[in-house]
């Protein structure tokens, strides 16, 4: 049965980004074998409230961007766990961006994307068991957020046949089809730019479609001059880049907490 593409694999207007300042709060400790990001909110009292969050190809153990958002989602009242499917080797260290391939001549972008895909594909559903084993006790509710590369893992969490998470949001996203929101069941929050190859307009309008014959209940943010990658990997000394990305982040936080 055929399940048409609607958000595509991440292509090259992946490799770019503004790095973003500030100093991590966060530690990394290991789960399922896997090295996760973990902050903290302010008071332990409100880490049954957790966000798992998993990440674009510029990864999470040496990306600054990645943490300092998984910082703001902890200051806002959640656990936060982010896990390194990427096991060190994030795409920066093989391209600097979509022009500049001198960081690694010949280096295999597709061939990339396969590899850490399929050990995604096994190692999210061990950490996501182990995570709730070590950090889950009954009242704990869970919420996911992904960027790009992360998006399937979202929807995965969301779907009738998964209790992973009871909200989840996703930015600028990466490998969706169709059934990824055919069978999403729980509230769902898109934060999408007007210019985005991987999920361009048409595919944007497909998935409300779907989901509105779904009667699921969801939200889209969508933001007028800015691309993919805005709510991760925009430049900050612009001051509508700036905004859309804070806006983003913020609006993803007020999903969480309306549902959990």
């Amino acid at each position: 049965m055929s399940d048409p593409v609607l958000a595509k694999p991440p292509g090259d207007c992946c490799l770019n980004c503004f790095p973003h300042e500030g100093t991590p709060t966060g530690k990394f400790i290991t789960i399922a074998d896997v090295t996760t990001y973990i902050a903290h909110p302010p008071s332990s009292e409100q880490e049954n409230r957790v966000i798992l969050y998993f990440p674009d190809v510029w990864g999470i153990d040496s990306f600054v961007n990645g943490q300092l958002l998984c910082d703001y989602y902890a200051s806002q009242g959640f656990l936060v766990l982010a896990i390194d499917y990427f096991r060190g080797d994030p795409v920066h260290l093989h391209r600097k961006d979509r022009n500049d391939v001198t960081t690694e001549p010949g280096f295999d972008y597709e061939k990339w994307k396969a590899k850490h895909q399929a050990f995604a594909a096994t190692a999210v559903p061990k950490w996501i068991d182990a995570l709730k084993a070590q950090f889950g006790k009954p009242e704990t509710k869970y919420a996911v957020v992904g960027y790009c590369f992360g998006a399937p893992y979202v929807m995965d969490a969301l779907a009738e046949s998964s209790s992973t998470a009871c909200v989840g949001a996703f930015g600028h996203p990466a490998f969706l089809n169709e059934s990824h929101f055919n069978n999403c069941a729980r509230p769902l929050f898109l934060s999408c730019a007007e210019t985005d190859h991987t999920f361009p307009a048409p595919s944007r309008h497909r998935a409300e479609e779907l989901l509105t014959a779904g009667k699921r209940t969801f939200h889209i943010q969508f933001f007028s001059g800015v691309e993919h990658g805005f709510a991760l990997r925009g430049n900050m000394e612009d001051p509508y880049e700036r905004f859309v990305k804070e806006e983003s982040a913020s609006g993803i936080v007020r999903w969480f907490k309306k549902f959990m």
